[in-house]
């Protein structure tokens, strides 16, 4: 095991054992020093959010000082998230509500990846769609109109209005032609009032009874990651993702980017390990420790 203590000198443990990890102060890493100190360096961070910065309505601690990191070296970031129910600018309101002011500009939804993949694919396309108001807002803007008779797709995504009627109707479309298409894999989602059923579980019985398989766009598909980097105008060796969960890790892999699994959400060490974090950090603080280490 190699260890950096206070003073800064490394020390090689008799325990030493593979893979190997560097241990900051709360931070973790598969990588040595040299990789260590070019991370800092970075000039992209791409970010999830719940579990990294807030807990549902709650903001972590240190999470501001983060982003104010972020501002103060004048790195360029982007939040990529899952989630589909709200829009980028709701998503503005929530962090500026719980202390941190960030343009609309700086989110990525899974919606929206929906949206690009789907006008790219079929331009002008409709659908039938079971969803929320993030996911609607995304597809009428790229001009993909609702349709609940012959839509071209059906689309899912979180939602607070899931029904049996619902559930029959997208049935009956897929059987009818309509392709599949889920916001995101995700089997369960983190709220305030604890964990609940996501799109990879609400998709389910879709696919049961029409023995079709979706397919996902958000993370870990490599295309909206890829799309982010291109928001962003970097290439991925300049970027580093930060997330909870084993999707996070996946998605930065798929399109080679540094990556750091946060211990403090969702996801546990040996989810993070097993997807091939770089770097694994206990708490903000360890995010601090790492990315301030010289």
């Amino acid at each position: 095991m190699i260890c950096l203590s206070a003073s800064g000198k490394i020390h090689v443990s008799a325990l030493a054992m593979e893979p190997f990890f560097m241990y900051i102060a709360g931070a973790h890493s598969r990588k040595g020093g040299s990789a260590m100190e070019s991370l800092k360096n970075k000039s992209t961070f791409i970010s999830d959010m719940d579990g990294v910065i807030y807990h549902g309505n709650k903001l972590l601690p240190g999470a501001s000082d983060f982003v104010d990191w972020l501002n103060e070296h004048k790195k360029k970031f982007l939040f990529l998230t899952n989630s589909s129910e709200r829009t980028p600018r709701e998503l503005a309101e929530k962090l500026s509500r719980l202390g941190i002011q960030v343009d609309e500009t700086h989110f990525y939804t899974s919606a929206l990846a929906t949206a690009d993949f789907l006008a790219k694919q079929h331009p002008g396309c409709s659908a039938f769609v079971i969803g929320e108001a993030g996911l609607y807002n995304a597809l009428y803007e790229k001009g993909i109109s609702m349709n609940d008779s012959s839509p071209d797709y059906v689309v899912v995504g979180e939602t607070r209005t899931y029904s049996l009627e619902r559930i029959e109707k997208a049935v009956q479309l897929v059987f009818n032609g309509a392709k599949l298409i889920g916001t995101n894999p995700d089997m369960t989602g983190p709220t305030e009032h604890g964990i609940v059923p996501a799109t990879g579980a609400l998709i389910s019985p879709i696919e049961l009874a029409t023995r079709r398989k979706a397919y996902f766009v958000g993370k870990p598909n490599p295309l909206m990651m890829r799309t982010g980097l291109r928001i962003l105008g970097v290439h991925s060796e300049e970027a580093v993702m930060i997330g909870d969960r084993k999707h996070d890790i996946i998605g930065a892999k798929e399109n080679r980017l540094d990556s750091i699994g946060v211990l403090y959400g969702y996801g546990d060490r040996e989810e993070l390990s097993q997807a091939g974090a770089d770097y694994i950090v206990e708490d903000i603080a360890g995010l601090r420790n790492l990315l301030f280490h010289q």
